[in-house]
């Protein structure tokens, strides 16, 4: 088994944040979004979207439920300089907003939200427990929690394979950011015992891919 190894928790440079929007992350965004209607989201309401990046889920979330309304957060602002873009090209720039903020840092929205959803920003969180008690906060009563991630894999091998498989297309920078993503990763059964110390069912924290795991839950 591997260990834990922290990746930086803002892409800080333009490069970084260029090479993360232009990788191929469309059937992955697209399966995200239909899981997260199959779980429940409401088709109006306002949505939560924790480490957004450069907006790519609050857009595909839009185009299948264009009455939804979406805050993305990001501590990186050159993600959010990407992010703007993409809206501004969208036909959703009424429906989705975007701000600079911390993920760890957001219990002054204390229950605002019908649902608060996340894509691959616990990998990036030191000490993700803290994120995850933010979340609860924010959301309502009935409210619904939807999250996904990469799950750490048990060898080196392993990594390299999933590389190649996921990321054998891209450049070496991009191959390398996926790598490092892995290895920054959570097992399952570390997520497991973060939701339960919240009151959370473990089992609504599931492997749902060779490399993801999801947590679906109302509050």
């Amino acid at each position: 088994m591997i260990n834990r190894i922290l990746e930086p928790e803002v892409m800080e440079s333009s490069e970084e944040a260029m090479a993360y929007d232009s990788m191929d992350h469309h059937a992955v965004n697209i399966q995200f979004v239909q899981d997260l209607i199959a779980a429940g989201c409401p088709d109006r309401g306002s949505v939560l979207d924790l480490g957004t990046g450069t907006a790519q889920i609050p857009i595909e979330l839009c185009r299948m439920l264009p009455a939804i309304r979406i805050v993305g957060i990001d501590l990186s602002v050159e993600m959010l300089v990407l992010a703007e873009k993409n809206i501004a090209a969208s036909p959703f720039k009424e429906k989705i907003r975007t701000e600079k903020l911390d993920a760890k840092k957001i219990s002054d929205q204390a229950e605002q939200y019908d649902v608060c959803v996340s894509n691959s920003i616990v990998h990036h969180i030191p000490v993700p427990a803290d994120v995850f008690s933010q979340a609860v906060q924010v959301t309502r009563p009935g409210g619904l929690l939807f999250w996904r991630d990469l799950v750490r894999p048990e060898s080196d091998a392993e990594v390299r394979h999933l590389v190649q498989t996921y990321a054998g297309q891209e450049n070496e920078h991009q191959q390398r950011l996926f790598s490092d993503s892995l290895y920054a990763a959570l097992r399952l059964e570390e997520v497991q015992d973060f939701v339960a110390n919240l009151d959370f069912d473990p089992a609504s924290v599931t492997q749902t891919s060779d490399r993801h795991w999801t947590w679906s839950a109302k509050k």
